[in-house]
């Protein structure tokens, strides 16, 4: 393969430095990624645990693949192994009479056809970056996604409700429910969408999106991985922890009682409840922003190529 001209302006990883932060990378994620492949084996489900890999449809297996990101080279015979992906390229490393190559990211490789929707997400991201977050939809899209259901219809089916239809229903129609995130909002029932505050559709969603609703700070998940492989490893995995901690308290907060699993209810249907939830919001909306930055920076980086 044709070797690219040398760099100075980049970052230069040996051999064993590289190979430790992706065994350190692979590690971390099949704390997840482990139990649920030997889910799938046995044909077993978990409401909590396997959503992300499903809803978002990101294999666990290139979860565990790492990649170093933009501007980063990676020295040494095994980085050749990088040369199978076509957004990888060899490069010299240092002038000399007998030159090193390593290998990296070719930016510029990124498909021009994506860029529509790359600048779309940046915009996205931006505005929910700069959004005052609000706190006051208390977990009600996934009651939402129940109200007025049969039991044959109700999604996770194989799992009891907290409370009989009736009773749900009460505690829907008592409160009022503000969902912002479209995705969310697409599942409600059809007698649950005009109860919402906001009517979000696919064309208008970047104009609700904030970084207090639980499901925008989760899809920071989406976004980093439909980077790949340019989003480095490490974000990825950041970006899935936050989504993995968020999607357990969303589902702790809704109608559905997974105390068999080891989740007790957020009780949101009561004040101390709420008032836990909201806590759990803040924390998330905190711990995204520094994720949302560097996102947003990748992009940037990308669009600038």
């Amino acid at each position: 393969m044709q070797a690219s001209s040398y760099k100075t302006d980049l970052i230069h990883l040996a051999e064993p430095d590289w190979l430790a932060r992706r065994a350190a990378h692979e590690q971390r994620v099949r704390v997840w990624t482990d139990p649920h492949q030997a889910r799938q084996a046995k044909g077993e489900k978990h409401p909590v645990e396997d959503f992300l890999f499903e809803y978002y449809r990101f294999r666990a297996s290139w979860l565990r693949r790492w990649h170093p990101g933009p501007d980063v080279v990676l020295l040494g015979a095994a980085a050749r192994d990088y040369l199978q992906w076509p957004e990888y390229h060899e490069m010299k490393v240092g002038p000399g009479p007998e030159p090193i190559y390593g290998v990296m990211l070719n930016s510029a490789a990124f498909p021009p056809k994506r860029r529509d929707s790359l600048a779309w997400m940046l915009a996205l991201l931006r505005h929910t970056a700069e959004r005052p977050p609000q706190f006051a939809c208390y977990g009600l899209h996934e009651w939402a996604m129940v109200y007025r259901q049969t039991p044959d219809e109700v999604r996770h089916n194989r799992w009891s409700l907290r409370f009989p239809p009736d009773e749900l229903a009460r505690i829907v129609e008592a409160q009022p429910i503000r969902c912002s995130h479209f995705d969310a909002f697409r599942f409600f029932t059809a007698p649950a969408q005009p109860l919402n505050k906001l009517q979000p559709e696919r064309a208008t969603s970047a104009q609700f999106e904030q970084r207090g609703c639980l499901h925008a700070n989760m899809d920071l998940y989406k976004w980093a991985f439909k980077l790949a492989p340019f989003t480095p490893a490490e974000l990825t995995a950041d970006c899935f922890a936050l989504a993995h901690d968020i999607r357990e308290i969303d589902m702790r907060a809704s109608p559905y009682d997974f105390r068999t699993l080891g989740h007790a209810p957020i009780a949101i249907e009561t004040p101390e409840g709420r008032a836990e939830y909201e806590a759990y919001q803040r924390a998330f909306a905190e711990r995204s922003q520094p994720l949302r930055a560097r996102l947003i920076a990748l992009a940037e980086r990308l669009l600038a190529s």
